[in-house]
């Protein structure tokens, strides 16, 4: 401020913010209440939290990096092992998800390589094509005609019949 102005409009401000004018001597029971939950309840609880979060951070595991085991296939089970049929139907699961995901992610560069190249995209986008017929013509060799409700066992089945098909054009 200035050294000239009007003291009497603009007072100068209290120094010292003034104490709390208490009304009773008794304890505030809100206040009483709120410290007992917070040292009965919250930092207990925040304490052992905070506890098994330092235990965690050294061996976090990130989940979309999950990394399974291979188990046997179904030609690899004893027969009446149904935790076995279980563990290669989960697998076969697995594998059906990453070979789709897959062929998603070579249909993606096949199509942005189509939008990147436009007319010309047969003489420049030949890999791309060629790599996406490949893939598909394998997943559906392998997944084609199974259904709605396909499973490790109908994929095994396709497979040996389509081995014996092989075996008997050999043979003829």
């Amino acid at each position: 401020m200035p050294a000239d102005y009007d003291k009497g409009a603009y007072p100068e401000p209290p120094r010292q913010t003034p104490a709390v004018d208490k009304q009773t001597a008794l304890p505030n029971p809100a206040l009483i209440l709120s410290k007992l939950f917070y040292y009965s309840v919250d930092l207990p609880v925040t304490t052992f939290r905070d506890a098994v979060d330092s235990f965690r951070a050294n061996n976090k595991s990130v989940y979309y990096h999950q990394k399974f085991r291979r188990v046997p296939d179904l030609i690899d089970c004893q027969e009446g092992d149904y935790i076995c049929y279980y563990e290669a139907e989960m697998q076969w699961r697995r594998d059906y998800k990453v070979d789709q995901e897959i062929v998603k992610v070579i249909q993606e560069r096949m199509r942005a390589c189509h939008q990147r190249e436009g007319a010309s995209y047969h003489q420049n986008c030949g890999k791309e094509i060629q790599q996406f017929n490949e893939v598909t013509k394998n997943f559906q060799s392998r997944y084609g005609d199974l259904g709605a409700y396909a499973s490790g066992r109908k994929c095994l089945m396709k497979q040996k019949e389509r081995m014996m098909a092989a075996a008997q054009a050999q043979s003829a």
